[in-house]
């Protein structure tokens, strides 16, 4: 009885804990980027200081920053070309460029942003994949077939994983959102209720 009690205490517990931990330690990295100084120039001057500044002034910043490009038509600076001259920062900003592009950007072509399954790593076993563009001209004359790529993530960080070149005659298109299929990814498969199963 205890046991039992015990271990739904901790699936109950656990989950909340960590997440509210998280959360918290994302608030204090970000309000220390531009809240510490700030904050600090306010204690000496007025005797107070304002937590969470930093975070209200990021949002700010980035409201701000996609306004002007997506509205006035402005580009204030070219990242791309700044950080992709340095070898080591071109391997991380890059890749995570993307990545966020492809979960928060609307692209041209939607066939892209599809979730398909995939028979990987052998066949008769399916993986969730995400199609994320065309393959590259020479593999398609190669195989004399259309080809696309597909990013197969790893459970439970989906930023991880494994980038196939599929035919589209071997893709399975599935009609779920991208949301779902990420949830479906992180939980390990437990929300299947995500795929429209009870």
């Amino acid at each position: 009885m205890i046991k039992r009690w015990f271990i739904a205490g901790i699936v109950a517990v656990v989950p909340i804990v960590i997440t509210v931990y998280v959360i918290i330690g994302l608030f204090h990295f970000v309000d220390k980027i531009l809240g510490a100084p700030i904050n600090k120039f306010l204690y000496a001057c007025w005797g107070f200081r304002f937590e969470g500044l930093g975070v209200l002034l990021s949002l700010f910043i980035i409201l701000v920053v996609g306004a002007l490009i997506s509205f006035a038509k402005i580009k204030i600076f070219n990242l791309d070309r700044l950080f992709l001259r340095f070898p080591l920062v071109k391997k991380i900003y890059g890749p995570i460029k993307q990545i966020i592009s492809f979960l928060f950007v609307d692209v041209t072509r939607p066939e892209f942003k599809k979730i398909a399954l995939v028979e990987y790593p052998r066949k008769g076993i399916y993986s969730l994949g995400f199609v994320t563009g065309k393959a590259l001209k020479a593999i398609e004359t190669r195989t004399g077939k259309r080809m696309y790529n597909v990013f197969i993530p790893s459970s439970p960080s989906p930023l991880t994983g494994f980038t196939v070149v599929v035919g589209e005659e071997d893709l399975l298109f599935l009609d779920i959102a991208l949301e779902e299929a990420m949830s479906l990814i992180v939980s390990g498969g437990m929300s299947s209720h995500s795929l429209g199963k009870d």
